[in-house]
């Protein structure tokens, strides 16, 4: 019977899953060999719920940030508070914030997933849908609109990377948006080709928060010094990758995402394919999946 879960584990032959429902629903770390290949979180984290510990958590009903804490769409207008001090704006939606339901339904499979009715701005029901097989964990997600007027969504996953000296970057992209002024993204260009990562590449030296847009659905990352690496494959509705990288902290963070940043913000974001934002009528369902590939080097 599905309950909320402190903690799951799914094991597959080298492979190894921790999942928090109770911390955002989120992947709590991830091995191959025993080493790992996401940030794990940390029992001090654990023992608080912060989710901003975590390997990994889920971006619903949109992913990153919501500009003045307020978009309209199609005439209404729709506010949100700020989630995330000291940001000043709402950040990567509601569900990340909140206890999820859990059901493990065999060794290397397990179901998340969360109930949301706010009638003054998102109602839906989201499921994660987890399955560890030897060689990969693949991760199916579900949003449903349970309001009852059409919705503008968008969904994705944070993981968070140890940044090791050595690591190196590598996933294709076609565009990229310009940072604005408090963290917001704004207007596309090409792919400027000192900030690509379409072949293989260390850590930018400097800070650097940039959604990249026309993603391929593959980012490699190795880390040499552990002896592993990871691949990222995410399917079409995953148009884009949000990279964050700090050289003052130790993490950096690839995050593979529906709709671009900024999107619900900008004048033609609901209309633009290429902003990715997913308008659903009541009772529609969009999904999407991601796999992650550990490797051993």
């Amino acid at each position: 019977m599905a309950a909320i879960s402190e903690h799951l584990e799914l094991r597959a032959g080298p492979l190894a899953v921790d999942l928090a429902p109770h911390i955002g629903g989120s992947i709590a770390g991830f091995r191959i060999d025993g080493i790992d290949v996401m940030r794990p979180l940390s029992d001090a984290n654990r023992q608080a719920g912060n989710v901003l510990g975590v390997a990994s958590f889920p971006m619903i009903p949109f992913a990153n940030r919501i500009g003045g804490n307020a978009f309209t769409f199609e005439g209404q207008r729709y506010g949100f508070a700020a989630n995330n001090p000291p940001e000043i704006y709402h950040v990567h939606g509601t569900a990340w914030h909140r206890p999820w339901t859990a059901e493990q339904l065999a060794p290397g499979q397990a179901v998340l997933t969360l109930e949301v009715a706010d009638p003054s701005s998102y109602s839906y029901r989201a499921e994660q849908r987890f399955t560890l097989t030897e060689t990969a964990l693949e991760l199916a997600t579900r949003v449903t609109n349970t309001s009852e007027r059409r919705m503008p969504f968008g969904f994705g996953h944070h993981p968070w990377f140890d940044r090791d000296a050595d690591t190196t970057v590598e996933f294709g992209a076609t565009s990229f948006h310009l940072n604005e002024p408090e963290g917001m993204i704004g207007q596309r260009v090409s792919l400027p080709p000192e900030v690509s990562f379409n072949t293989a590449a260390p850590l930018p030296i400097h800070w650097r928060c940039s959604d990249y847009g026309g993603w391929d659905g593959k980012a490699k990352l190795r880390f040499p010094g552990r002896g592993a690496g990871i691949t990222m494959r995410g399917d079409a509705p995953y148009r884009h990758v949000m990279f964050y990288a700090d050289p003052a902290l130790n993490v950096f963070c690839v995050e593979p995402q529906t709709n671009a940043s900024g999107a619900f913000n900008r004048p033609d974001g609901f209309g633009d394919p290429e902003d990715g934002v997913i308008v659903l009528e009541p009772g529609e369902s969009a999904e999407g999946t991601l796999r992650f590939e550990p490797f051993r080097i």
